[in-house]
């Protein structure tokens, strides 16, 4: 291209814009190199860094860095508009896995709904779309050996007590889930050499939130909340007060988003951190 025509960082960011928003490029599509659009656009590497930043910056891009090609983007929920977790969890797992070190801190009942959340980002590994180098997950459970708030039977815990139906399908549930999580986990360090670290531990409490850690970058949390329903298990109706985690809505806090959101992503995590080093305790699978 003629020197006198070479495009500003601004007019490239606003091409490659055009070019998501049309579709011509997808979600998990890498780019071109630097070196390709510089030579596309005319200009030097330096100009296209400031371009590729500031697609970053909007959120439309992942992976910016010198050792490969960003990203598109999944697009995440719009933080004005929380989503139910099985709507809003699967795309930021997505976008989360896009790194080369993944990190993911996890507060829940049972991992129903982060296995279920998991299985785009590991189709993706396994299609050769992402190729994280780690992938590190910390999950606290509550303990098994704890009176949980619930699921509890609307009659009341009666003499039953270790015997108690309903928290035995709870245990169940959380245990098999959990093995399974590490299950799929595992597969990806086995068939992709990636270095991949599953860690439990057990929450001397019920937790009334739920609380997803994404890199140190975006804290996605919400609310359990209780409903009294039947099911049926082992021959049994169980009449219970239960929270369905996978309805709850997801509140999305991102550190790039202002000094609240910052601190709020923050906050979690020393959280986060301060209950695994201190009051929990090791985790043991026993289904």
């Amino acid at each position: 291209m003629d020197g006198s025509q070479r495009r500003s960082p601004q007019e490239i960011a606003d091409v490659l814009r055009e070019r998501i928003r049309t579709g011509d490029l997808r979600a998990g599509d890498r780019l071109p190199t630097q070196a390709e659009l510089s030579e596309e656009f005319g200009v030097e590497r330096g100009t296209v860094r400031q371009a590729l930043r500031s697609l970053q910056e909007d959120g439309l891009l992942s992976n910016v860095s010198k050792g490969s090609p960003p990203r598109i983007a999944v697009p995440a929920p719009s933080r004005g508009e929380p989503q139910p977790t099985m709507v809003a969890l699967a795309p930021r797992m997505a976008e989360a896995f896009s790194v080369p070190e993944v990190r993911v801190d996890v507060v829940c009942h049972t991992s129903e709904t982060l296995m279920l959340a998991l299985s785009e980002p590991l189709r993706m590994i396994h299609e050769g779309r992402i190729r994280p180098q780690s992938i590190a997950f910390r999950i606290l459970l509550p303990s098994q050996d704890i009176d949980l708030a619930f699921p509890v039977p609307v009659a009341g815990r009666g003499a039953e007590g270790a015997d108690d139906p309903v928290h035995q399908r709870w245990l169940q549930m959380r245990d098999a889930q959990a093995r399974v999580l590490r299950h799929n986990l595992n597969a990806v360090r086995s068939t992709h050499r990636v270095d991949v670290r599953t860690a439990f531990r057990a929450l001397p409490f019920t937790p009334p939130v739920k609380l997803y850690l994404l890199n140190g970058q975006e804290a996605l949390i919400g609310y359990y909340m209780l409903t009294r329903r039947e099911e049926e298990w082992e021959s049994r109706t169980l009449d219970m007060y239960d929270a369905l985690g996978s309805q709850s809505l997801l509140f999305s806090f991102q550190k790039h988003a202002g000094h609240r959101d910052a601190a709020f992503v923050e906050e979690s995590r020393k959280w986060f951190d301060a209950l695994w080093e201190t009051i929990t305790t090791d985790l043991t699978l026993s289904w």
